[in-house]
């Protein structure tokens, strides 16, 4: 493949945006050399980059798209909604329509509050939790990798410049599958903890017990326990992972998934924690979320139709038998290239996800590196797995013959000891890291 355009407009981005993207996991660190720089165009599972190169996409977006690219059925919707106007002077009526299907669905949602990505929405719920107990101490899970933009969370990574130390010393952390470490914390900070963010599960399952013993602890020091279901909601089941586990949170945040790649979030939750966002309420008002596009009508009317596909077909029962044969596939084609103790595929199916390790066992960013440029060059672009509903049985097979063949070169730079000689260019780096 030749990546001319790409390269090309990289140097053009770079002088005009800081990094060269609008959000770090897209930036070029991110991606081998011989990588796409950008997409033009894509429809289904494929996506086309500047220089005509054809990928199979598992990205999607960020993993905001469940159902593929330019997926019609949502493209109806949006196109007759566009028609009519998509911001007015009051509110549409497609906020309430699309409110009540997350309250009938979602257990945890009494009350909803839309806007537009992730991190309004955390925040928000972070926010609302401190109004609500009168408290200022949050305790995230350490192992999700990204909550939020907004000072709380970002304080307690590794790129914390610019952040106050008195936002930083509010934030805690804990180990997920971890409630003994949790209770530490929370004796610790007794009286202090307004909530406990995490993800029902992410790169694991929960262990069996855990989230029921974190609701169990929120509700006895009295923190508002929140679900971040941006990834997981819409994904692990139409109602949410908080559904599929049986562990019910007191707010609750999605995204991505619930509007097929157009942009909107929610916050919902119980009616005695949002309703401080409102006005029928004698508390101090809580600035919960007002944002001026968070309710686009066309945004409004893809999410709801793409939750009601997902909830009236078996696409995500689908999706999780997709993720099995992948995983299933990888670690196969690993055992059989005799690397299968040091390339692995694991996770949770409907998510799952693959790592490369030294001959000590710590993860291999070059070894990464070299299995994305292989891949790539075999027309798949898998960064991290996104399952959609034009991911299906010819999907699988073309990804799993470039893994395939990928892995034939991760073996051979195992052997060699390096991955010098067989990759262009620079290793990946994490996004959280100091220094560049």
């Amino acid at each position: 493949m030749q990546f001319d355009e790409s390269n090309r407009l990289r140097e053009r981005a770079k002088r005009l945006i800081p990094g060269g993207a609008h959000t770090y996991s897209k930036g070029d660190d991110q991606f081998p050399q011989l990588s796409p720089g950008f997409i033009t165009h894509a429809k289904g599972a494929l996506a086309w980059d500047p220089d005509g190169n054809e990928f199979l996409d598992w990205g999607m977006g960020l993993r905001s798209v469940c159902l593929g690219h330019a997926y019609e059925p949502v493209l109806e919707v949006v196109r007759a909604q566009i028609e009519k106007g998509v911001n007015f002077t009051r509110p549409s009526l497609l906020e309430a329509d699309l409110a009540e299907l997350l309250v009938e669905l979602v257990p945890a949602a009494e009350m909803v509050k839309f806007a537009k990505n992730g991190s309004d929405v955390t925040t928000a719920a972070v926010r609302l939790a401190r109004a609500y107990t009168g408290r200022e101490v949050v305790i995230r899970c350490l192992d999700h990798p990204f909550f939020s933009v907004d000072d709380w969370f970002i304080g307690d990574t590794a790129m914390d410049a610019g952040i106050p130390q008195s936002s930083k010393a509010l934030t805690k952390n804990f180990p997920f599958n971890d409630a003994a470490a949790l209770e530490r914390l929370l004796e610790a900070n007794r009286g202090q903890v307004a909530c406990i963010i995490l993800e029902a599960a992410a790169t694991a399952a929960p262990a069996p017990g855990f989230l029921e013993r974190v609701r169990e602890l929120a509700t006895q020091h009295g923190a508002v326990l929140v679900f971040d279901e941006i990834i997981s909601g819409f994904r692990w089941n139409v109602r949410g992972a908080q559904h599929y586990y049986g562990v019910t949170p007191d707010l609750a945040t999605f995204g991505k998934a619930m509007a097929n790649g157009f942009s909107l979030s929610a916050l919902v939750g119980k009616r005695d924690i949002m309703e401080r966002g409102g006005l029928d309420h004698a508390h101090p008002r809580v600035f919960l979320l007002s944002t001026t596009n968070g309710t686009e009508t066309h945004c409004l009317a893809a999410s709801l139709r793409t939750i009601q596909l997902l909830r009236d077909t078996p696409i995500i029962d689908e999706n999780w038998q997709i993720g099995r044969q992948l995983r299933e596939g990888f670690n196969a084609l690993a055992a059989r290239h005799g690397i299968g103790e040091r390339a692995r595929m694991q996770g949770v199916d409907i998510s799952p996800w693959y790592a490369f390790y030294d001959a000590d066992g710590k993860v291999d960013m070059g070894l990464r590196t070299l299995f994305l440029q292989e891949t790539i060059r075999h027309g798949v672009l898998i960064p991290y797995i996104a399952i959609s509903a034009s991911h299906r049985q010819a999907e699988v097979a073309r990804t799993l013959d470039a893994v395939d063949k990928a892995l034939k070169v991760v073996a051979q730079a195992m052997e060699r000891g390096s991955v010098d000689g067989l990759l262009v260019g620079p290793v990946v780096k994490p996004v959280f890291r100091k220094f560049n």
